[in-house]
């Protein structure tokens, strides 16, 4: 029992240096055992019976010895021996029944945290994401409520089996011989001490191997990803990346071997200590049995409570760093379930009526939320979160995109293009005016009507590590095999997936790199002609393609987009000169609007943007027919030379 005592207190003590508890949080840990309140009661139930029979066994054991020296029957004997048999079928009972109901409770528990904190955190705005290290995110979905499990589990078991055997093994004891009991509780502080010395030690050790292997964690987490794994590639140097690794691993192997030996003193300690309390035991009730003062199936009583004494009080004596270990980590669970999402569905909210098409932005202003708004200081490892107030993104932009049309959104960099369109599906909510879909302003749409209304394809189209299918069909539920085929025939991309062994089973790979760019873009396309939404939003979808991946991607998005309403953010201004209307931004603002024609004659900024890409694109042409031309006249040259 003490080993396992010692080895969960250690991390405990780590986490708990300069942290305060907010006010309530025990009340809320209350109030969140509710639904286990009955489990919980009849688990203290077998804890306190559990302990009583391991103080009264001993007591039997004294009868025992008593009823052989004192000429007792053997009938006596045997009726003791069974109730001693009896008791330790009944404590195994209890034991199996303790951890049956600890084990619901504690499984329970961690269910209940992690489906609430997934949750919740699915609801967090993108901003969240983009702030929170990954790391610490999931840390706080694993290790903090795996702390948290052990406030109704072990340490809740311990701390009433410590006190409740510790209570009843003083009292027997008093009761059997003060004298006895006054002379083992004198050995205690020679264990007591030490043992908060090296809990002191192997708490700072501990905190460093944590450290350490938080470290290593995010090391490999970035280098084994497929980005990271070829920027090592690319760039690094193995043999250092080796090396630095090695560093860390071999500091957490010299702390384990510490903590190993500082572990195996403690145990011998108290196996040293328990052996010299019951030696004076032994002594002391010999004197006194010879006395008469005592009989010897008291000695023998006391010398069996001793062993059952020491390691509740020292566990009790260490029971504010279990309480307090726990605590913190269901204060770090609720920081995370305290952070409010700030989209959500009104209560009045409606559904946007399918296949409306229109688009409308009414004097619409944003700015981004600060990072006090939408993340926690914990998770940044940052000491205090930035309060300052972003500056707005868009002031005052007005335009409606009505049904069929395709509007495009164009501008410099930083203009609020992507923002504009993130806006339409309640990525973000506007600060100032209104965006509305099908007459809906998206502030009163439900969720998941909006998602059903509008597809988004965007420059770097995410895939899940999943099949082909499970990736088209993400959020749809089951869908036939034959709506996925014909969904990759309109995407241009049919004929590669029919190549592949598995076909739709292929496993695309970690973010699809198993996919170029372009194929990864069609089967996002695919995955939006599967949803068939009635408004579609393409943000930058063929910005890093080369000409080849484009014409196909482009001829997919001509698919995608007949008979819908289209967003398009577009760099590359010919892909879009032949939009219903063009929209500039520049600033937050809309600069200009109007066709391509009308804006290109206007001169403004449209005009400029346009007359500096097709300067490019000429010279790029240029040089290039300059470089064939130079590429055939050397290979005439030398096919001359072999002649000659």
């Amino acid at each position: 029992m003490m080993r396992g005592h010692f080895a969960m207190v250690r991390p405990d003590r780590a986490k708990l240096a300069g942290v305060k508890l907010t006010k309530g949080t025990l009340r809320r840990i209350l109030r969140f055992a509710t639904p286990y309140k009955w489990k919980i009661a009849v688990f203290l139930a077998t804890v306190v019976l559990s302990s009583g029979i391991g103080v009264a066994i001993p007591v039997l054991a004294g009868h025992v010895v008593n009823a052989i020296t004192d000429g007792g029957t053997f009938g006596v004997v045997l009726r003791l021996a069974i109730i001693i048999a009896a008791l330790t079928i009944v404590d195994g009972a209890l034991s199996l029944a303790d951890r049956w109901f600890s084990a619901r409770i504690g499984e329970g528990i961690i269910f209940d945290l992690r489906r609430g904190i997934f949750g919740h955190v699915q609801r967090m705005p993108i901003q969240f994401f983009t702030r929170t290290q990954t790391g610490a995110l999931v840390s706080r979905l694993n290790n903090d409520i795996l702390g948290a499990q052990r406030a109704f589990t072990s340490t809740l078991s311990g701390v009433a089996s410590n006190t409740i055997a510790a209570s009843l093994t003083l009292a027997v004891m008093i009761g059997q011989s003060w004298q006895i009991t006054v002379l083992s509780l004198v050995m205690l502080p020679l264990f007591v001490l030490p043992a908060r010395f090296f809990g002191r030690k192997l708490a700072a050790l501990t905190k460093e191997g944590f450290d350490l292997n938080a470290s290593m964690n995010a090391q490999t987490t970035e280098r084994f990803g497929v980005g990271g794994a070829l920027l090592v590639k690319l760039f690094g140097r193995p043999e250092e990346e080796i090396d630095a690794f090695a560093a860390k691993a071999g500091r957490v192997r010299d702390i384990g071997v510490t903590t190993a030996m500082y572990g195996r003193v403690f145990l011998v300690a108290l196996t040293v200590t328990a052996g010299l309390t019951q030696a004076l035991a032994y002594g002391l009730g010999g004197w006194l049995a010879f006395e008469k003062t005592i009989s010897a199936g008291t000695v023998v009583t006391l010398a069996l409570l001793l062993t059952r004494l020491y390691g509740p009080l020292t566990a009790l004596s260490n029971v504010r760093v279990d309480v307090m270990s726990a605590l913190v980590s269901f204060q770090r669970v609720f920081e995370i379930l305290d952070l409010e999402p700030p989209i959500r569905d009104a209560p009045d909210a409606v559904d946007v009526p399918r296949g409306s098409g229109r688009v409308e932005f009414r004097d619409v202003h944003f700015r981004y939320p600060s990072a006090a708004e939408v993340s926690l200081a914990s998770l940044e490892e940052v000491a205090t979160l930035d309060q300052r107030v972003n500056e707005p993104v868009l002031n005052g932009v007005s335009f409606t995109v009505e049904p069929g049309q395709l509007v495009a959104l164009v501008g410099p960099s930083g203009a609020g293009k992507t923002t504009t369109s993130m806006l339409v599906p309640r990525i973000y909510d506007v600060t100032g005016g209104a965006v509305l879909v099908g007459g809906v302003d998206v502030r009163h749409a439900t969720a998941a009507s909006l998602r059903a209304e509008i597809g988004v394809v965007t420059q770097d189209a995410h895939l899940f590590h999943d099949t082909i299918r499970a990736n088209l069909a993400y959020g749809l539920g089951d869908v036939a095999d034959d709506d996925v085929w014909r969904a990759l025939e309109r995407a241009q991309i049919a004929p590669l997936v029919h190549t592949l062994p598995d076909g739709l089973d292929t496993v695309v790979g970690e973010r699809g790199y198993r996919f170029s760019g372009g194929e990864k873009q069609r089967l996002a396309i695919a995955r939006l002609l599967l949803r068939s939404p009635g408004v579609v939003i393409l943000d930058e979808a063929t910005a890093h393609l080369d000409s080849e991946s484009e014409a196909a991607v482009q001829t997919a998005l001509t698919e995608a987009l007949a008979g819908r309403t289209a967003l398009v953010i577009a760099h590359r201004l010919s892909t879009v000169r032949d939009a219903d209307q063009i929209i500039v931004l520049a600033q937050g603002r809309v600069a200009e609007r109007g066709t391509h024609e009308e804006l290109v004659a206007a001169g403004g900024m449209y005009a400029d943007l346009y007359r500096t890409q097709f300067a490019q694109r000429t010279e790029d042409g240029a040089a290039q027919r300059t470089e064939d031309s130079s590429a055939q006249r050397a290979g005439g040259d030398e096919v001359v030379t072999t002649v000659g």
